[in-house]
């Protein structure tokens, strides 16, 4: 297994061109060097060390040479005039050397490249090519790239999900953990979403494709990683915006390093060595290398456990965040309401379970669709939907009405003791933060229930690791009541609540601050989009609250955004470390060059094996040793109260 596995990513390296072109440049280096040594020919032993320099020079000479005319003075052009300069005073084994290095180096940096983006790209592989789509009450096998919004396919035990979309029939136990993270299959059975590239278990399950397949979370990973590799930290900006005027003062300082000497009567030789050792020697390739590395592993070990973070100056900013805010329908709470209390005014409460589970059953609210759930046994006829106000349906011979509490002020009797001491529950049951439906029986009231939106298990673990790694609490911002912000606010660990916010409000308390903002509906937009860093829910956010966040939680796991804090910190530490450390082996190889006798050779060796390491320390973040996620495991019908 081990072996196939080194196989596998000997094949994968060996299919970049800078490694193939840099394995060739070593071989003629070796043939050279025997050549050189055993006393053949110098005409024959200087053929061998010339094919080194076409296989690992000519790419960055093409390179540098290009550069030149946007007028750009690349570091890889430096590399090249200083092996060319030792071949021209006859040190041909040590300009071969600074070829080989340099070409074995860009190697090394396009393998580690490609394996950070290949550990999310990865992900497009698990889905299917095919899939089975049911027509007219026939099977039929197509593309799965052909599947399109509303078309339902069937998903046998073991098979992959083919599609983002909705369980329509069938229940199963689905592995999501290839995109969420999740280590456990989830239960899915119908009105639940599943994702692309997803394992079935055990249970056939026939699904209603909700996207497209160009929509699909799997896509979208496809997507990011393009824009993560082409977006550049603001260090890194920084870095090439200083790049430029650096080059050109070391071609400057090399300059004079021979012209000052040569004036004076100093050996040419000897001047010209010690100027190319330190052109090469004063290179900044370290540092140009210090900061994507590591941030684009970041991004992809995030991607990996179900955090896409859109680009690696994301990932920068993601590092610097100082406070955080949270909406509360839908992201700390899963905006599905629960049946909390019951309250009968007439008659027992089977009967009243009964008459308003009927009179629900065709709700497509999702008020209704709970309440429809508290009992059974009995069948409605003449079913009407009252946008704003509920449901009607004559049940049992009665006319039973279920929805807002307006309804009491078309009671039969608006000041009947019944209408009353319904609207007084009414009262009690908004005052404790619970959304509140009345049920009449032929214009009486018979009771009223009071409805929860349950709360994430891992809310309260999520607020209180942010709490900690940020030094001050998270904030609440809702547009819901105050009585059911603060009923959520007290059950997550929330101090600071700011309630009945518009979505502008939301956005003005954000502009301008270093906070990161979790949300996931429409009205969040405009402050995931001012907040430094935004945060969307997978699957539940809407279209626009995902286009305008900085990072989505595909599986909706809080305890996932402390984790990502972690590791942007870890990232933009390792960054920082790679920087210093460059600029000091920069710094002791250049003293060492102009104040004493540094051997070409070794200049060579320190200054590409400097740019190895910083290449390397950032790709260790790849290790998933680095995701540090404080998960709750609790039954997945547990609830606790909150209001929609």
């Amino acid at each position: 297994m081990m072996r196939m596995f080194a196989n596998n990513r000997f094949a994968a390296a060996w299919r970049l061109a800078d490694v193939r072109w840099a394995a060739l440049a070593l071989a003629c280096f070796a043939v050279g060097g025997v050549l050189q040594f055993s006393g053949a020919p110098e005409p024959v032993w200087i053929g061998a060390y010339l094919a080194c320099y076409l296989a690992g020079g000519w790419g960055p000479a093409l390179e540098g040479i290009s550069a030149l005319a946007k007028p750009r003075f690349e570091v890889d052009l430096l590399m090249v005039i200083a092996a060319v300069a030792a071949a021209a005073i006859g040190q041909w084994f040590d300009g071969a050397l600074l070829i080989v290095i340099f070409a074995t180096s860009g190697a090394l940096e396009a393998v580690l490249t490609e394996r950070t983006a290949d550990s999310v790209r990865g992900l497009l592989k698990l889905a299917p090519d095919r899939a089975v789509r049911l027509a007219g009450g026939r099977e039929e096998t197509v593309d799965a790239a052909e599947l399109t919004r509303g078309d339902l396919v069937l998903v046998r035990p073991g098979d992959r999900v083919p599609a983002d979309g909705t369980v329509t029939s069938g229940e199963s136990e689905v592995d999501q953990s290839t995109l969420t993270g999740e280590a456990l299959p989830n239960r899915k059975a119908p009105g639940q979403d599943v994702l692309a590239g997803t394992v079935n278990g055990t249970g056939a399950l026939e699904v209603r494709v909700g996207r497209d397949s160009a929509d699909s979370v799997l896509a979208r990973v496809a997507r990011q990683v393009e824009e993560a590799s082409e977006a550049k930290s603001k260090t890194q900006l920084t870095i090439e915006k200083i790049e430029q005027p650096y080059s050109l003062a070391v071609v400057a300082i090399t300059l004079a390093l021979i012209g000052f000497p040569l004036a004076f009567g100093t050996e040419f030789e000897p001047v010209l060595l010690r100027a190319m050792t330190f052109m090469i020697v004063a290179s900044p390739c370290a540092i140009v290398l210090a900061t994507m590395p590591p941030l684009l592993a970041a991004v992809a070990l995030a991607g990996r456990h179900g955090v896409l973070v859109k680009s690696a100056l994301m990932m920068e900013r993601l590092a610097g965040v100082d406070a955080a805010a949270f909406d509360k329908t839908g992201t700390l709470t899963t905006g599905q309401p629960e049946v909390e209390r019951i309250a009968v005014l007439d008659g027992d409460e089977a009967r009243l379970r009964r008459l308003v589970a009927a009179a629900e059953a065709r709700s497509e609210h999702p008020i209704g669709r709970a309440l429809s759930r508290i009992g059974s046994g009995e069948e409605a006829t003449d079913f009407q939907a009252m946008p704003g106000r509920g449901v009607r349906a004559i049940v049992g011979g009665s006319e039973v009405q279920v929805g807002h509490p307006v309804l009491l002020e078309v009671a039969g009797d608006a000041t009947a003791a019944s209408t009353v001491v319904a609207s007084t529950v009414v009262a009690d049951l908004e005052a404790q933060g619970l959304t509140v439906a009345v049920a009449l029986a032929d214009a009486r009231p018979i009771g009223v229930i009071g409805l929860t939106d349950r709360i994430r298990p891992d809310a309260a673990q999520a607020i209180d690791t942010l709490s900690t790694q940020l030094g001050s609490t998270p904030i609440l911002l809702t547009g819901d009541n105050p009585a059911a912000a603060r009923r959520v606010a007290e059950a997550v660990g929330i101090d600071q609540v700011a309630s009945a916010l518009l979505p502008g409000d939301k956005a003005s308390r954000l502009g301008g601050t270093r906070t990161l903002y979790c949300g996931d509906g429409i009205n969040d937009a405009p402050a995931l989009a001012a907040s430094h860093v935004g945060a969307a829910m997978g699957g539940t956010g809407s279209d626009l609250a995902l286009q305008s966040a900085d990072m989505v939680l595909v599986g909706q796991r809080l305890t996932a955004l402390p984790a990502a804090v972690d590791l942007a910190r870890k990232a933009n530490r390792v960054a920082k470390a790679n920087l210093c450390f460059a600029a000091a082996v920069i710094a002791v190889l250049a003293a060492w060059d102009l104040l004493g006798e540094l051997p070409l050779v070794l200049g060579v060796a320190g200054h590409e094996l400097s740019t190895v390491i910083v290449g390397l320390n950032g790709l260790r973040l790849l290790s998933k040793r680095n995701w540090i996620e404080r998960r709750v495991d609790t039954p997945k019908s547990s609830s606790m109260a909150a209001v929609h």
